[in-house]
């Protein structure tokens, strides 16, 4: 059986700093470099550390830049969007900052695209939700530009370590791993992660004084989703195991767009590309989203999607068709460079026809609970971008908001850890008990993970996904349960690899989704459920929070 060994008086951690950052995308990369001008930054990263959500991200961020735009606006459409669920000071505290921050990428590097009709300025685009073109963006590879750059200065600063191929196993806490330490749960503190070594198999400790999730999403548990293989939702599962509340769970972003083609299952068609003209039609060529909502194509994400669910369900069609061809071949070859090429290598001329679209699981707009300076309800951990709900996005995320809050609270969360840093007297991270396997044997049937791991997608795609209903729910708790607990099971008697760390990861996250839909008896943003179809302010105008052992 796996189980934590003991600390021994000559063992010393084999990895240390004074701030642990898990994840290397947006959030993860800011905070260091934030905290990197004071303190020492260990950033571990589960593959490669350019691979994260944030490389993938097409649109852009959203800021008040343009002379037209305010910042009362650009809150507007926020509070808007997320259906009565903002957090207004939350809101008001990302755009007010957002520009700043945008200003602060600029420095380091990152290349926006300009306007060529007005030298110098920046280009900004327009997407679904928004009144005033406020998109800055890098043609449409905006998060591999931002990515790229805030990487390049992590890895040439000299207080920032970065540990690729290491994936977070569990956060360590005072009370459980610190021997002679037994504090009560409100008390507890975290003092860094265990984290797997891919390569080596290996356990390894990972401490320090403060931690920071920046492990983004968890569109991996479902069966069709934009984001990279490892979106899994480790840091929400690991923070929920060691007693953190997460809330908000039951408003998973689909994105209306992804290309519908067995080669490029999670390749992205910017909402940008409505933003700038692009319809969308059934499969006979006929517009309809003006039946759906008064914006048309510019809706929010959450209509758009059901729009198209709905048309995909009254036809009998497996996708619907969007039109960028009207666009023109020199607006798409120099605004969607990289969308153009990649449907051009797998067959789709998309200068003259529109090309086939489906919605899929895209972003998490609930997470692990936060207060403004992401702080979460454990003693020393914090958590920004994705896998943090800071109150900004309610029930649907407003289009590019989401790299914005990862840039603005990576800025809150860092001068949160170094204002407790010099507050709390000295103090050394503690000698940390190393992992033990103790026995634990390799699987026998690799079939067994896979399968679970196919089932667990696949049924919170036909049971939580774009439309629910109180029986699919019932089905989903009820089954998601028993593959949660062959996946605990398994956790204790094999032992682990990143397959097994990972699936354990995704069936908890799924679990916690479909607890908070089933307690959320109305439809409101992103949760639509026919048996509850009206919105219940009286009842429901509430973030949904679970913490481990009680509900709230």
């Amino acid at each position: 059986m796996a189980r934590i060994g003991s600390p021994s008086p000559t063992s010393r951690n084999e990895f240390e700093a004074d701030v642990l950052v898990i994840g290397s995308g947006i959030g993860g990369l800011s905070v260091a470099l934030h905290l990197a001008e004071t303190v020492r930054v260990l950033v571990v990263t589960k593959v490669d550390a350019e691979e994260s959500n944030t490389n993938y991200a097409q649109g852009g961020i959203a800021a008040v830049l343009g002379t037209d735009d305010t910042v009362s606006l650009h809150e507007r459409d926020t509070l808007v969007c997320g259906a009565g669920l903002c957090d207004p000071e939350a809101v008001r505290v990302l755009v007010e900052e957002g520009p700043g921050e945008v200003l602060r990428l600029l420095s380091l590097g990152v290349r926006f695209s300009r306007d060529p009709e007005h030298r110098g300025r920046l280009a900004l685009g327009r997407e679904g939700g928004h009144s005033r073109r406020r998109i800055v963006h890098a043609k449409d590879r905006t998060g591999h530009a931002v990515e790229r750059t805030l990487l390049d200065c992590a890895r040439a600063h000299p207080k920032i370590t970065v540990l690729e191929n290491h994936i977070a196993v569990d956060l360590i806490l005072e009370s459980k791993h610190v021997e002679g330490r037994h504090r009560a749960p409100s008390r507890d503190r975290v003092w860094g992660a265990y984290v797997l070594d891919r390569k080596s198999g290996e356990i390894r400790v990972a401490a320090a004084k403060a931690t920071v999730l920046a492990t983004g999403g968890a569109g991996k548990v479902y069966l069709y989703t934009s984001n990279p293989d490892i979106a899994t939702g480790d840091g929400l599962a690991a923070a929920y195991r060691a007693g953190a509340s997460v809330a908000n769970l039951e408003f998973m972003q689909f994105h209306p767009t992804c290309l519908f083609h067995p080669e490029a299952k999670s390749f992205l068609i910017s909402e940008a590309a409505r933003g700038e003209g692009a319809r969308l039609l059934t499969t006979d060529g006929k517009p309809f989203m003006k039946r759906h909502h008064r914006l048309g194509d510019l809706a929010p994400r959450d209509v758009v999607a059901r729009a198209i669910d709905y048309e995909m369900k009254r036809r009998g069609d497996k996708y619907v068709l969007l039109d960028m061809a009207r666009l023109g071949r020199r607006d798409l070859e120099r605004r969607f460079p990289t969308i153009t090429r990649r449907v051009l290598e797998l067959g789709y001329d998309i200068f003259h026809d529109p090309i086939p679209v489906v919605p899929a699981a895209h972003y998490l707009c609930g997470g692990v609970a936060t207060d403004l300076d992401a702080r979460t309800d454990l003693p020393w951990l914090w958590a920004c971008g994705e896998v943090a709900c800071t109150g900004v996005h309610g029930a649907n995320r407003l289009a590019s908001n989401s790299l914005l809050e990862a840039l603005v609270f990576a800025r809150r969360a860092s001068l949160s850890i170094l204002h407790r840093l010099a507050g709390e007297r000295p103090r050394r991270v503690p000698r940390l008990p190393r992992w033990s396997f103790n026995g634990a044997e390799k699987p026998k049937e690799q079939v067994i993970f896979d399968h679970n791991w196919d089932a667990v997608r696949k049924l919170m795609w036909d049971y939580m996904g774009i439309v629910r209903s109180d029986e699919r729910l019932d089905r989903a708790s009820e089954m998601v349960a028993v593959f949660k607990d062959q996946t605990e099971r398994d956790y204790w008697r094999y032992r682990l690899d990143a397959d097994l760390v990972e699936l354990r990861n995704i069936t908890l996250v799924a679990e916690l989704m479909v607890a908070c839909a089933q307690r959320r008896a109305e439809s409101r943003g992103l949760h639509y459920n026919v048996d509850h179809s009206r919105l219940d302010d009286r009842r429901h105008r509430s973030d949904t929070v679970l913490r481990r052992g009680r509900a709230h």
